[in-house]
């Protein structure tokens, strides 16, 4: 295969890959954003990913032969950067060795399969709880996560490394309207499940084995009363000692492994 020769700074596919770190709007325009790290890049291809292509920082071929080899294997560009490059590019303040673009991850509502557990990341604002949302819910078998328009981007930088390739094997769904998602998920016949402190019901009394989508706030102010009035019912994950609340992520972790526990139960 022929590739092209190593990149400097000022080179026009340079300038592509800072803009997609660092500018929401190009990667939206370009409907593609950048995979930083070796960890990242791998998880896209062990799940099949067609990356754009792949770019290593100086002196990295070797060291990155794996993901070269593979990358060759499928018609994927390997385009080196020279030196510096990746420190003027990347976002990270150790700037990662490889860096690869991909087409956007999400689809729409009607992508998500009728039946299992559904997040919806309702104005979710750290992208690294989002990216581990990602992770949690493909590690617990749920069917997609849905992320409202005031949530972080799904392609954030950031969000992608902590996905840890987690947002190429899950359904991801972006929608502006966090009503509008209820509506359409209670209409393909979902029960909608809100997450609040100090609910009566806690989670593992929700009826969490069948198709279920369960809501989950903002870090600091939960889901607003609108979101919460329109849910089917709302449940707590309980706490011990003088503990406010859990991290967003982490409710959502347990929640989907005790949706998994509860399908596991009911189809054994």
């Amino acid at each position: 295969m022929s590739e092209p020769a190593t990149l400097g700074a000022r080179h026009p596919e340079v300038k592509r890959l800072r803009a997609l770190l660092r500018d929401r709007g190009a990667r939206d325009a370009e409907r593609a954003f950048v995979l930083e790290g070796p960890k990242v890049i791998q998880g896209a291809l062990d799940r099949g990913v067609a990356l754009h292509a792949v770019y290593l920082g100086y002196g990295a071929r070797a060291a990155f032969g794996h993901i070269v080899e593979q990358a060759h294997g499928r018609g994927i560009p390997v385009v080196e950067l020279k030196e510096g490059v990746l420190e003027k590019v990347g976002t990270t303040r150790t700037p990662q060795p490889v860096l690869a673009v991909a087409e956007h991850v999400t689809k729409p509502l009607d992508a998500l399969s009728p039946g299992g557990l559904v997040l919806v990341a309702v104005a979710v604002s750290d992208p690294g709880n989002l990216g581990t949302l990602l992770r949690s819910a493909e590690a617990a078998g749920a069917v997609g996560v849905v992320c409202t328009a005031n949530s972080v981007d799904v392609h954030n930088p950031k969000t992608v490394r902590s996905s840890a390739g987690a947002l190429f094997g899950v359904t991801v769904v972006e929608e502006n309207d966090p009503m509008v998602v209820l509506a359409s998920l209670g209409a393909a016949g979902r029960r909608r499940y809100g997450t609040r402190a100090q609910a009566p019901m806690t989670y593992d009394k929700a009826d969490l084995a069948g198709p279920v989508a369960v809501l989950l706030g903002n870090e600091a102010h939960g889901l607003d009363a609108a979101v919460s009035r329109a849910v089917d019912a709302v449940f707590s994950v309980p706490m011990a000692g003088a503990a406010e609340s859990l991290n967003v992520a982490m409710v959502g972790t347990i929640v989907a492994f005790e949706a998994a526990r509860q399908r596991a139960v009911a189809h054994p």
